[in-house]
C-alpha cells in the first residue's frame, strides 16, 4: 500500500485527532477547578510551560514572568498548575495572613519516593502539626537536661578546627569537612553520638545525602518531579540512589529497634529515643502520628536538610571571605576584641558582634540558597487576590523576589553587610530576610541552624585566615545555579593559622 492510499484510508482518524488536539489546546486549564487561577504564560497540552522555563534555574524564569503577570501567577509543570507568589507583601499575605490555607506540603515525586509521604517535612494537616510541635520542642530542649545544642556545636567546632589545621600549607577542599561537622551535630541530636570523619557508617550516610541533592539539583531530577513514571523507566544513577536511600532507611530502623530494647522512658538520650517514648505513651491509639513510618522519615528530613543547607551556607561564607579579605579582617578584629583566643565563641557573644552577625545574614541573603523555598500545597479551595486557587494546588513562594528587591535592601545586587547594619554599626533586622521561609511552614531547624552558622563561622575565623588559590579579584562567588536552588561552587583554599 503506497503512502497516498495509506493517507486516504486514515484521513478521517487524522482529522478527528487534530480536532481533539485543538479542543484540548483551546480548553487547557479551563475546567471548573482551574478556571479562576491567576494568569500566566500559555501552556501546551501535556507539557505545560516547560519549554518556556530554564530547567536548570526555573526561579529566574519565574522572576521574568512576575514582571509580566504580576505578584501571583500560574505556570504549568507538565499537566499540573503551579501558583507562584512574588514579592514580600504577597508572600506574607499568603503564608501569614492566610497561613492555614497555604500550610500544606506538596509532596513532589522525589520527596514521596524517599519519605513515602511521612515525616515532618513531607506531611500536612494534623500529622504535620503533631510532628512539627514535637520536633521543635525536642530540638529546643535537647539534650533533655544534659548537654545543650551550643555545647554540641562547640565540641564539633574543635574537631573541625583540628581537621583544617592538618593541611598546613597545602590547598584543600573544605566542603567535606564542613558537611561532616554540620552532619555530626545532627547525629549527636538524632543518634546521641558523633562520628569520626572517616567512620565507614558516617561516610555511607554522607554519600546518601550528597547523591540525593546532586540528583534533585540536576535537570534529570527536575524532569523526574514532572514526569516520574517516564524517568523511572529510563536508565540512570537514580536507580542506584534509590537503593542507597532505602539502605539508609533500614539503618534508621535498626537504630530505632536497638534503642527500643533498652529504652529508658524517664531519660531519652536522643531524638529517636524521645520519639519512641512518645510512641509508647500513645500506644495503639488510631489517631496517633507517632509510629515508625513518621519516625524514619522525620529522621531523614532532619539529617538531610539540616546538613546540606547549613554546610552550603558556611562554604559560601568562607568563599566570600577569600573574595573580600577586608571583610574577613574586620570580623577577626571583632572576634579578637569580644572572644579573644583562649576560648571558643559562644551564642552569647553574638549580641556583642554585630558585624559578624551582619556578615552571616548577608551570606544567606545574597546566596539565596532556596529561591522558591520548599513547595507548599493548598489545604482547601481559597480566594486569594481575586483568584480562586483549588485545594491541592502547588504553591511556590519566590523568595528571590524578596531577597533582591531594591525597595527592601540598601544594596541588593552585591554582597554588602551594610544591608544588616544601621548608621551606628549596630545589627539591624529586616523582615524581608526569609532564608528559613515564612509562616507556619518556616524551617523547623531554624534555631539550630542559626546557632551552627554563628559558632562554626566564628570559630573558623578565630583560628584561621582563609585565602584562595586565585587572587581575590579572580574568585567567582556567584552560586552555581541548579533546579533545586543556588549552591556554592566547589573550591580549594589555603588556611593560615592565626597567631
Amino acid at each position: 500500500m503506497d503512502s497516498l492510499t495509506l493517507l486516504q484510508n486514515n484521513f478521517p482518524s487524522l482529522v478527528i485527532g487534530l480536532v481533539v488536539a485543538f479542543l484540548i489546546w483551546k480548553n487547557w486549564g479551563k475546567d471548573s477547578k482551574t478556571a479562576r487561577l491567576p494568569p500566566g504564560p500559555s501552556p501546551v497540552p501535556i507539557l505545560g510551560n516547560i519549554f518556556q522555563l530554564d530547567l536548570k534555574q526555573p526561579y529566574n524564569s519565574y522572576l521574568e514572568f512576575s514582571k509580566k503577570y504580576g505578584s501571583v501567577f500560574t505556570v504549568w509543570l507538565g499537566p499540573k498548575p503551579v501558583v507562584v507568589l512574588s514579592g514580600y507583601q504577597t508572600i506574607k499575605e499568603a503564608l501569614v495572613n492566610q497561613g492555614e490555607e497555604f500550610s500544606g506540603r506538596y509532596i513532589y515525586p522525589m520527596l514521596q519516593k524517599v519519605t513515602k509521604g511521612y515525616g515532618v517535612l513531607a506531611s500536612s494537616g494534623n500529622r504535620w502539626k503533631d510532628l512539627r510541635r514535637f520536633s521543635i520542642m525536642t530540638l529546643k530542649n535537647f539534650g533533655m537536661g544534659r548537654r545543650s545544642i551550643e555545647e554540641r556545636v562547640q565540641e564539633e567546632s574543635r574537631f573541625l578546627v583540628k581537621a583544617f589545621s592538618e593541611f598546613g600549607d597545602s590547598a584543600f577542599n573544605p566542603n567535606p569537612f564542613l558537611c561532616n561537622a554540620v552532619s555530626n551535630v545532627i547525629c549527636s541530636i538524632v543518634f546521641g553520638q558523633r562520628f569520626e570523619y572517616n567512620d565507614q557508617q558516617f561516610e555511607f550516610l554522607q554519600h546518601g545525602i550528597d547523591a540525593y541533592f546532586s540528583f534533585i539539583s540536576s535537570s534529570k531530577g527536575q524532569l523526574y518531579n514532572i514526569f516520574p513514571r517516564l524517568v523511572q523507566c529510563l536508565p540512570g544513577p537514580h536507580h542506584e540512589l534509590f537503593q542507597h536511600l532505602q539502605k539508609i532507611r533500614e539503618y534508621f530502623k535498626l537504630e530505632a529497634d536497638r534503642r527500643m530494647n533498652n529504652l529508658d522512658t524517664d531519660c531519652p538520650r536522643d531524638y529517636i529515643e524521645a520519639f519512641l517514648v512518645r510512641m509508647q505513651e500513645q500506644g495503639d491509639a488510631p489517631s496517633s502520628e507517632f509510629h515508625y513510618d513518621n519516625l524514619l522519615s522525620s529522621v531523614w528530613s532532619l539529617f538531610s536538610a539540616g546538613t546540606e543547607t547549613t554546610s552550603s551556607t558556611l562554604r559560601q561564607g568562607l568563599l566570600l571571605m577569600m573574595k573580600y579579605p577586608h571583610i574577613q579582617e574586620r570580623i577577626q578584629k571583632e572576634i579578637d576584641e569580644v572572644v579573644g583566643s583562649s576560648r571558643m565563641p559562644s551564642v552569647q557573644d553574638r549580641q556583642n558582634m554585630p558585624y559578624t552577625d551582619a556578615v552571616i545574614h548577608e551570606v544567606q541573603r545574597s546566596m539565596d540558597l532556596a529561591p522558591t523555598s520548599v513547595p507548599h500545597k493548598m489545604m482547601w479551595d481559597t480566594e486569594f487576590k481575586g483568584y480562586c486557587i483549588p485545594k491541592g494546588t502547588v504553591v511556590l513562594p519566590l523568595l528571590s523576589s524578596v531577597h533582591f528587591d531594591p525597595k527592601l535592601w540598601k544594596n541588593p545586587d552585591v554582597f554588602d553587610p551594610e544591608n544588616f547594619l544601621d548608621e551606628n554599626g549596630s545589627f539591624k533586622k529586616n523582615e524581608a530576610f526569609l532564608p528559613f521561609g515564612l509562616g507556619k511552614r518556616a524551617c523547623v531547624g531554624e534555631g539550630l541552624a542559626r546557632v551552627e552558622l554563628f559558632l562554626f563561622f566564628s570559630a573558623l575565623l578565630q583560628h584561621f585566615t582563609f585565602t584562595g588559590v586565585q587572587p581575590p579579584e579572580e574568585i567567582n562567588v556567584t552560586p552555581a545555579c541548579c533546579s533545586f536552588g543556588r549552591l556554592p561552587r566547589i573550591y580549594d583554599c589555603y588556611v593560615k593559622v592565626r597567631e
